[in-house]
């Protein structure tokens, strides 16, 4: 269990390094899009290629970020349900889950749009808008992201096995177990005491 859990922590580091990164393309966006608005507004010019560098902007950021906010344990769940059953239950439900919907959709998704993307690259496939961008590149994101959600699904079921053997605690409230996998011992997989952590 060792090497699995070194394994999420790995895998956790790398989908928070490119969610982390995927964040400030919002900031981009913001400075396009008002960029845009001015040259619009100041010199009655714009462009296509102006309009679709946001929609690309935040797809990355949507597709790219995906798997960090499942790895800080932020996806929403329906709480007035969740909360109010048992660890067990929960575990049992965020096992299933991972198992027979996330991991398998997410492999389904990686695997067929490779395809997409590769088709549209063979085309060199272009904005049907004037002056509009090729496609290919914003198509190629889609694989990338589902392949990073799923490497983040066998990092969370990692986990989720770790807790349910006693290896992690159970994630305390307003809290995660990502939080608790990164803080664990690399040497035997444990979280340590609460008086080391401080």
């Amino acid at each position: 269990m060792k090497l699995l859990l070194a394994l999420s922590r790995a895998i956790d580091r790398a989908t928070s390094a490119v969610g982390r990164w995927a964040a400030w393309l919002i900031v981009a966006a913001a400075v396009i899009s008002a960029g845009n608005a001015v040259v619009r507004k100041v010199f009655d010019w714009s462009a296509n290629s102006l309009l679709e560098v946001q929609w690309w902007l935040f797809a990355a950021v949507f597709l790219l970020a995906a798997p960090w906010t499942l790895a800080v344990n932020e996806h929403i769940r329906i709480d007035v349900l969740n909360s109010r059953l048992s660890h067990r239950v929960r575990n049992a439900i965020e096992l299933l889950g991972h198992v027979l919907f996330l991991l398998p959709m997410a492999a389904m998704v990686a695997y067929t749009s490779w395809f997409f993307f590769t088709y549209s690259l063979a085309q060199n496939e272009q904005s049907p808008n004037a002056g509009g961008l090729p496609l290919w590149p914003v198509k190629a994101l889609i694989p990338v992201a589902f392949t990073l959600l799923f490497l983040q699904g066998v990092s969370e079921l990692i986990k989720r096995i770790a807790i349910m053997r006693g290896l992690l605690p159970e994630p305390a409230a307003q809290s995660t177990y990502h939080t608790a996998a990164t803080g664990a011992d690399p040497d035997n997989g444990m979280a340590p005491p609460a008086d080391e952590a401080r």
